[in-house]
């Protein structure tokens, strides 16, 4: 059974002094995608997981969240030159505004650039519509939640792929809050949910709606990023 490392990203700036917690440089992205082209990692999207039984040694998936404007300023080549391809989750009430949960600091991108993305390369996965906690919403409002993604998904014409990133890797853990969040899950036809955990998988997945992936923070250097590929599951990281 092999394991599959999901990688956590979020914000990217041209300043290194930048570069901390959720926010990474180009140049530090720069060598992050390099490693993974140079040593032969092979990058899946969500959507290529379905049905399948197995997975070569080195594979990996790529995820940031939010789809600000500097993904698509800084991502998008990137994965372009090293021939990788990445899953964006999207905040779906953003879209074109700024990201509240981080003090407005990040641009979110536009439909005209979401649109523009080629689906080759990044494949958008869902990260709610208003960015909220789940644990303090009531079943009536996650599905609504859910409905106003319906909506604006066939509006403005989006390729969305049922996976969905829990907003702040959050979602309820035990009892029936934890059943019945399954059951919403199911009736939207989620087909995986991701939390953090900081663990790499093992595939096939065990529970598709409790797929773990692995922060990468700004300030982390290479021996860091390569341990958390290699080593994270054995030791908490």
């Amino acid at each position: 059974m092999a394991r599959l490392p999901i990688l956590m990203y979020h914000n990217v700036t041209t300043d290194e002094n930048k570069s901390f917690k959720l926010t990474i440089s180009d140049k530090k992205l720069e060598k992050h995608f390099r490693y993974l082209h140079q040593n032969n990692y092979k990058c899946f999207h969500f959507c290529e997981l379905e049905n399948r039984k197995s997975i070569p040694y080195k594979s990996i998936i790529i995820t940031f969240d939010d789809v600000t404007e500097s993904q698509y300023l800084y991502v998008l080549p990137l994965l372009k030159k090293y021939n990788l391809k990445a899953t964006f989750f999207i905040a779906f009430a953003y879209i074109d505004k700024s990201d509240l949960w981080n003090y407005g600091t990040e641009k979110i991108m536009s439909y005209s650039q979401l649109l523009d993305i080629d689906p080759k390369i990044v494949e958008f996965g869902f990260h709610s519509y208003e960015h909220k906690y789940y644990t303090q919403l009531s079943n009536d409002e996650i599905q609504h939640d859910f409905d106003s993604c319906a909506q604006t998904i066939a509006e403005n014409n989006l390729k969305v792929y049922p996976a969905l990133a829990y907003p702040y890797g959050n979602s309820p853990r035990k009892g029936v809050e934890k059943e019945n969040f399954k059951a919403i899950l199911n009736q939207n036809n989620i087909h995986f949910g991701l939390r953090i955990g900081n663990r790499s998988n093992k595939f096939p997945f065990k529970n598709k709606y409790e797929i773990q992936r692995i922060d990468i923070k700004g300030e982390e250097g290479m021996f860091k990023f390569w341990y958390k590929i290699k080593f994270n599951h054995l030791i908490k990281i």
